[in-house]
């Protein structure tokens, strides 16, 4: 589980800094969140916040959907998961869309999980992680369990250099 789920933030989270040949839409995510994450006003941190009002943050990150820049929260609430997408110009709830199936409540329910195991939350994860690494951003967290613990996979990025660190949730 956890290596399923640090390959897929590590994937997601890799800004590369390969040149770019077209628009946004036609890039990596990773390369065009990286390019993107200048012009964003909230941070994942406020983000979190924002979505609480709809649930319990089990992750949250930046990501270019279908040419969209956006912050897209999980969130979690009486045994139901949602998609919470927070406007990253002034951090306030733009849409929310239950998640019902697929790979996507799969990894709601792993999220879930880690949660669960966790005393720390996810934003005070992203906050040691910004601390620990001055003038990177945060672009993504995820939980997850290793050996036993929930940490937060935290993605992070400064230009074109970037790095995931996993941060105990304990």
């Amino acid at each position: 589980m956890w290596t399923k789920t640090l390959a897929a933030v590590l994937t997601a989270g890799v800004m590369g800094t390969a040149a770019s040949v077209g628009s946004y839409a036609s890039e990596s995510s990773g390369t065009a969140v990286a390019k993107l994450m200048p012009t964003a006003k909230v941070s994942l941190q406020n983000g979190l916040t924002a979505a609480e009002s709809l649930g319990q943050p089990i992750s949250g990150k930046y990501e270019v959907d279908d040419g969209h820049f956006q912050l897209s929260v999980y969130t979690a609430k009486d045994g139901k998961f949602s998609e919470v997408l927070v406007d990253q110009s002034t951090g306030k709830v733009a849409k929310s869309e239950a998640i019902t199936d697929g790979a996507d409540l799969a990894h709601a329910q792993s999220q879930m999980e880690a949660c669960s195991k966790s005393r720390t939350s996810l934003k005070a994860a992203v906050d040691r992680a910004e601390l620990a690494y001055p003038g990177y951003r945060a672009v993504s967290v995820t939980p997850a369990i290793s050996k036993g613990h929930p940490v937060a996979v935290v993605a992070l990025v400064q230009g074109s250099q970037s790095r995931s660190i996993a941060e105990s949730l304990e």
